[in-house]
């Protein structure tokens, strides 16, 4: 009897669903210095994973020959404005694998929508000023969120599994701006340290 109230014992906790709880990455640069405005992603693996839900209102103005914000973080399926408050034309496109498209000239007070169907970064331009940047970060993970002051992020309802993390920064020296790493079910804190380059010397860092 005793053999079998130990089976079913594993069985339940088997079943059981995967535990939540607080999980912080801290991302530094070369220096040990905290870097803002990191992009962070969690994505658990297997039954732990969960989309980002689509929704809300996500707008990137052209405001002072600038996007403003240079940096959004979107949920796929998520639309995205693109307002133009400058007295001159624009014409906004994106050649990125995530996102390829053109907003051909369009004047003050027009605005246009696009549709983000598939994760990845999208870098903005703008095909008359070639001084505007800015870049779109799509998630499918329900666990993404930028760094602070301080170079943290914190999810405070992660689940306890084995989990991909990766870090989107547009000056981060890596292909695509990203670097990526492994996390184990039992980690519940990470610290990343990323090499930066300058900025382009006319980008617009005005988040």
């Amino acid at each position: 009897m005793m053999r079998n109230m130990l089976f079913a014992l594993a069985v339940a906790g088997a079943a059981s669903p995967l535990v939540a709880a607080p999980f912080t990455v801290r991302v530094v640069d070369a220096s040990g210095r905290p870097v803002r405005d990191a992009v962070v992603t969690l994505r658990p693996a297997g039954a732990a994973a969960h989309a980002a839900k689509a929704g809300g209102h996500f707008a990137v103005s052209q405001r002072g020959l600038k996007f403003q914000p240079f940096l959004t973080i979107v949920p796929v399926g998520s639309n995205v404005s693109f307002p133009n408050f400058d007295p001159t034309k624009h014409h906004v496109y994106s050649f990125s694998p995530a996102k390829k498209f053109e907003l051909k000239l369009f004047a003050k007070d027009q605005s246009r929508t696009v549709n983000f169907d598939k994760p990845g970064v999208v870098a903005l331009g703008c095909n008359i000023h070639d001084q505007m940047s800015a870049y779109i970060v799509v998630t499918d993970s329900a666990w993404t969120a930028r760094t602070n002051a301080q170079g943290i992020v914190s999810f405070a309802d992660a689940p306890n599994a084995p989990a991909r993390l990766s870090i989107f920064h547009p000056y981060l020296r890596a292909p695509g701006g990203q670097q990526q790493q492994g996390v184990a079910a039992s980690q519940r804190s990470v610290s990343f340290q990323i090499r930066l380059r300058p900025p382009p010397a006319m980008a617009s860092m005005d988040y």
